[in-house]
This record gives structure tokens, C-alpha cells and sequence, in this order.
């Protein structure tokens, strides 16, 4: 199953319930060996074919795409030029975390050919890196790239695609874009990040629709203006939606993160299926660019409870228990905690009791 955001061009692809795989190519830096005329390395991620990025004649040409921060890439993605499309031939894909030295990273794919115009795309085998070569070995080369699309997943990450809301909403910073992948650096963070209007005690919510052991929450701060706006933030997780959620026992309370970094809180296996971030105070502003959650499940409990029933209805009738359990379940949905099925262990007995007979009443006069 895929979908696209045409909004923001980014394209996203379910893969398993706790997997989703995004291009993220346009949110790196790109560079390259050397530049023929303006033919500039941002021209191989513009999402138009028809513009390539080129390098001069010379050994060992290549492009290197920045990703900012390390990921795990699941595949790579490269459109040759409509023209001259043998020059890719031979060129290698290479993920790794070494910016200088091109063959000190990993082989991804080494390309034999891809035909003039066509896109191919290599599997890199959830490698581990922050930067992507594209280098073609030998003297009096060249090398193009018409475009590259760089596809990382999330391994883990109990966020992604999951259900959000915030108290209130500034402009296109919606919630969804807290778990977008996109860190907030492209194309700008009103469309990278979630954020609140100015208000008291304003709040972002994650639903993970099970319960789950949460054993961390990685959170990144916006990087173009006041970071200090996330100061003092308080990680919440729990099953209630008593005061939408802002109840549940507290994770961790954020001090500070510098603007652009992503700092990690440790949860300690906290079960919850709500994952908060509110900021107590007056004329506060909520700002995420982007928010991961971490941990195992999800957890499934059975318990028993006794309890004592007042009804009209007999509840030796199968059908007028069956109400009754949908009652309850309907209560408790109301309370925050749905998706829970209840059972009788032991069918109910009734009790009845006697009505005591009142006392005399002396009617004659003194």
C-alpha cells in the first residue's frame, strides 16, 4: 500500500505495521566532485528529470547527499539522463558514515546500466549511514544524475503512522507532521513540523491505539529560531484521557534541547497507549519537529473484577448480559480505555432482599 502527500512531494510506503519507508533525500545537503556550468548537484533531488546535476570531466566524479543524521536506507532510487546514458555504467551506491573518504563506506549497488530516462532502483539492505555516495572509478569520466531518491525507514519506531492531535493548530504546522520523519530542515519547518498557537498549557498527543512498554521517546527541536521554546516540556504516557491524557504519570521533564539536536528520554518500560508532550504555563507555544517512541508490545492483560450490580432486568437472561457488558465496554471507551472485550467468568447471582416490616404506628390520641 503507498500513498503520496502531493503538498510536500513526499512520498510514503507501508511496509509492516511498524514500518514505514519515506524518501528522504530532499531533506540532506547534496555535493558533488566538481560542477559543469550550472549544472549543480541540488538538480539531481528536484523531483524533475529533465534537470541533471554533472560534474567536469575528471577521475573519480561523484555526488554525495548529506541526510544530516544517521538512518537506516532501505533502497536508493536513481533516474538517468535522457542523453549519453552509458556514462552511469559502472558507477557504485555507497552508504556510510565517512564524508571524505568515498570508498571507506559500503557498497550499496554497483549500476551495469540503466537505460536513457529510466529509473532504477537498488536495495541497501537497511544499511547504516548518513551519507550517500554516487562515484563512477576511472580517468576522463563523468558523471550525471538526472535524480536520486534516497528511501530510509524507521526501525522500531512506534510513532510512525500513528494516530495525533494537538490542543490547537498555528497555520499548516499540524500534528502529523511531528511523525513525518522529515527532522524539519526541508523544505521549511511549517511544513516539517507540528506546532500550537500561543495558549496555556498547550499539548500534542500520540495515540498508539494498543497498549505498549515504552522504554524511550526520542524528541527534535526545531532548528530555525527558539529553541528554548521546548523548555521545561513534560513526556507523559499512560491509558487515560482524563484531561486528554495530560494525567498519565510522567516520563521525563525536557530541560532543554539545542536547536536542531534530537535528545532521547528513558521511559523504563512505562506502559501506556497515549504518549503526551505538554508544556504547563501561561501564553506557551508547543513546537515538534519531529517525536519517536520506542518500546515493545503490544501488551495484552486480562484481569478480573468483582463486581456488585444494581439492576431491574434479570440477569439470568443471556441477552440482558450480553447489554450489560456492552454498557460497560461503552463506559470505559468513554473513559479512554477502548479496545478492551469483557467476559463473564461467573454468571452473575441474584440477590435478593427482604423488605423489613415497619414499626407500629400508634394511632390513638393521648
Amino acid at each position: 500500500m503507498s500513498s503520496k502527500d502531493g503538498r510536500r512531494g513526499v512520498f510514503l510506503a507501508q511496509i509492516k505495521a511498524d514500518e514505514i519507508e519515506v524518501n528522504a533525500a530532499g531533506w540532506g545537503t547534496p555535493s558533488q566532485s566538481s560542477l559543469y556550468y550550472d549544472w549543480y548537484p541540488q538538480k539531481a533531488l528536484d523531483m524533475n528529470p529533465s534537470t541533471c546535476m554533472h560534474t567536469m570531466i575528471q577521475t573519480n566524479p561523484w555526488w554525495r547527499l548529506d541526510l544530516l543524521k544517521v538512518y537506516t536506507v532501505n533502497r536508493v532510487v536513481l533516474t538517468n539522463r535522457n542523453t549519453w546514458s552509458e556514462r552511469i555504467n559502472g558507477a557504485e551506491i555507497r552508504v556510510g558514515n565517512v564524508s571524505s573518504d568515498v570508498v571507506s563506506n559500503p557498497i550499496c549497488a554497483v549500476i551495469s546500466t540503466i537505460p536513457a530516462g529510466a529509473s532504477y532502483s537498488y536495495s541497501c539492505n537497511r544499511m547504516e549511514g548518513r551519507y550517500v555516495f554516487v562515484i563512477i572509478h576511472g580517468t576522463s569520466r563523468i558523471l550525471t544524475l538526472a535524480e536520486v531518491k534516497v528511501y530510509v525507514v524507521n526501525l522500531g519506531n512506534l510513532a510512525a503512522g500513528g494516530n495525533v492531535t494537538q490542543s490547537s493548530t498555528v497555520g499548516s504546522w499540524i500534528a502529523e507532521q511531528a511523525i513525518d520523519f522529515n527532522p524539519g530542515v526541508f523544505p521549511q519547518p511549517s511544513l516539517a513540523c507540528s506546532s500550537t498557537n500561543i495558549q496555556t498549557n498547550p499539548w500534542w498527543r500520540l495515540d498508539l491505539g494498543h497498549i505498549y512498554r515504552v522504554s524511550r521517546v526520542v524528541v527534535t527541536n526545531r532548528k530555525d529560531c527558539c529553541p528554548e521554546q521546548i523548555n521545561g516540556a513534560e513526556i507523559r504516557i499512560g491509558n487515560s484521557l482524563d484531561n486528554n491524557g495530560n494525567n498519565n504519570p510522567v516520563c521525563a521533564v525536557i530541560s532543554s534541547i539545542p536547536a536542531g539536536d534530537s535528545s532521547t528520554y528513558t521511559c523504563n518500560d512505562m506502559e501506556g497507549r497515549y504518549v503526551n508532550l505538554i508544556i504547563p504555563g501561561d501564553s506557551r507555544i508547543l513546537t515538534l519537529c519531529e517525536v519517536q517512541v520506542y518500546g515493545e508490545g503490544p501488551c495484552l492483560k486480562q484481569t478480573s473484577v468483582k463486581l456488585k450490580l444494581k439492576s431491574s432486568s434479570s440477569l439470568s437472561d443471556a441477552a440482558a448480559r450480553a447489554r450489560l457488558l456492552t454498557q460497560l465496554e461503552s463506559v470505559l471507551a468513554g473513559r479512554g480505555i477502548s479496545g478492551v472485550k469483557l467476559r463473564w467468568t461467573q454468571l452473575p447471582k441474584q440477590e435478593v432482599k427482604r423488605k423489613e416490616a415497619a414499626p407500629a404506628q400508634c394511632g390513638g390520641r393521648k
